[in-house]
This record gives structure tokens, C-alpha cells and sequence, in this order.
């Protein structure tokens, strides 16, 4: 699978060739038909709309695919307009483990640096990190992160202190944790939110 690397804002490519379009554009329907739970009285037609109507959103999405976030809809925002994407993989996206948190914590770093950060490469591909509350909601829709667990969001004033949170499922419940924000391991990644 590949692993997305970090790249600077000025760099991102918004437009795609045609044929990774219709290539990306297919999975996505694919997955929103075999998981209606996900989004109950939406209408892919509807979200294919806005998706033409929005391509600078489709790199991102594409980014989240071929991490291996396999992103769906979740929700939609009835004042924006907006639909809600998350990544729906049932572990945390395997092109995006081994990261710390972000770049500050990445500097900290003396010795066995990871690749990045999460933050860093959730900024690259044009995504944030879910909220815990974000967290907890895609965790009512399936279980996610059983085997593995996932960066989330973390308040400020956490982080000014050193530490980052994530979380998983294991028990049949959905637990936050803290680690230190330089800390990372091959089963933590990240789960990233797009609204289009």
C-alpha cells in the first residue's frame, strides 16, 4: 500500500487525471451503497454532485484512499451544504502509522526519528484529525480500531504540556488515552475528516 508522504501547502496538486477521477469516484460509491447505516437518507447522487461541484476536494479524498483510510460519508450538514467524510477502515489507515503527533514533537526528537507526524501529514493531505467527539461517533456506526488505535485531535492545553491522545475499541468500548506527543508505534495512525 502506499504511504503518503508530507509535503508542504504550496505543493498540492488539485486537479486529477480524468481516469483517477472516475477510478475514485467508483470506490467511493461502492462503499457508500454497501454501507447505508453510515449515512441513512442520504443519496449518492446527491454527494456525486457536490463532489463535481467541489474537485479541489477530490485529491484529499483520493489521499485518504490510497493510505488505506477507505473514506465514506458519515453525515451531512444541513446549513453548508456540506458532507462529512471519515475514514471508515476498520483498523487505523496502515499508510499512516509510525508517526508522532506533530511537527514540534517530530523536533524533539533526537534519536530514532519516525517518518513525520500526523498532524504534519493530515495538513499534506488536506484532512483533519478527528475530534474525540468525531471519534466517538464513527465508533457508533462499527467497530473501528480493535487491533489498532488512532491519533485524535488533542486540546491545547495537553499538548502544551507534552502530551498527545488517541484512541481504540477494545472490550467493546471506545477508550482515550495520552502518550507522550513524540511517542509513535506500528499500530497508531490517524483517521482523517473532509467536509465537501
Amino acid at each position: 500500500m502506499k504511504r503518503a508522504k508530507p509535503q508542504n501547502e504550496s505543493s498540492i496538486e488539485t486537479n486529477l487525471p480524468s481516469a483517477q477521477v472516475e477510478q475514485l469516484l467508483s470506490a467511493l460509491r461502492l462503499r457508500f451503497e454497501k454501507n447505508p447505516n453510515r449515512h441513512q437518507g442520504l443519496e449518492w447522487a446527491k454527494v456525486q454532485t457536490r463532489l463535481t461541484a467541489h474537485p479541489e476536494k477530490l485529491r484529499p479524498l483520493r489521499e485518504m484512499e490510497q493510505t488505506g483510510g477507505e473514506p465514506d460519508v458519515v453525515g451531512h450538514d444541513a446549513k453548508t451544504g456540506e458532507y462529512i467524510f471519515h475514514d471508515c477502515s476498520a483498523e487505523s489507515p496502515a499508510g499512516r502509522r509510525s508517526l508522532c503527533f506533530d511537527q514540534q514533537a517530530l523536533d524533539a526528537r533526537k534519536q530514532n526519528k519516525p517518518a513525520g507526524s500526523a498532524q504534519q501529514l493530515a495538513a499534506a493531505m488536506g484532512v483533519k484529525l478527528l475530534t474525540e467527539a468525531e471519534y466517538r461517533a464513527l465508533q457508533t456506526l462499527g467497530e473501528f480500531d480493535t487491533k489498532t488505535s488512532s491519533w485524535i485531535d488533542t486540546p491545547a492545553p495537553i499538548r502544551k504540556l507534552g502530551g498527545a491522545l488517541f484512541c481504540d475499541r477494545r472490550y467493546d468500548t471506545v477508550f482515550v488515552y495520552h502518550n507522550g506527543a513524540e511517542s509513535y508505534y506500528a499500530a497508531r495512525g490517524f483517521r482523517g475528516s473532509l467536509r465537501v
